[in-house]
């Protein structure tokens, strides 16, 4: 089961940063995403990070401004947003699949519920 936390409302220009703990799991060997769903849109995956190393790829629509990452400490995966904007305005859900490396795409396995996150003045 896969949880995510620290959504919330921002102002353009803020950060958030978005964790999602995993209970039943090691994160450790699953490659690992960030989608996201904005109201009368289609999912998009935004960044992914392999299940081997630290290899990345992020949506040209945030690269620059997120950043995921790995925390097998203590089995999460996290999503730091800065230069928030209100195109970010979203339901940001973590994914997880056990393909070996980076997986970019949208047939992961494992979904968290999601948690929302708001960028307005």
């Amino acid at each position: 089961q896969f949880v995510e936390s620290g959504g919330g409302l921002v102002q353009p220009g803020g950060s958030l940063r978005l964790s999602c703990s995993a209970s039943g799991s090691t994160l450790d060997r699953y490659a690992l995403a960030w989608f996201r769903q904005a109201p009368g849109k289609e999912r998009e995956g935004i960044a992914f990070i392999s299940s081997v190393d630290d290899a990345a790829y992020y949506d040209p629509s945030v690269r620059g401004r997120f950043t995921i990452s790995r925390h097998n400490a203590n089995n999460t995966v996290s999503l730091q947003m800065n230069g928030l904007k209100p195109e970010d305005t979203a339901l940001y859900f973590c994914a997880a699949d056990e393909f070996n490396g980076l997986f970019i795409g949208p047939g992961y396995r494992h979904w968290g519920q999601g948690t929302q996150v708001t960028v307005s003045p």
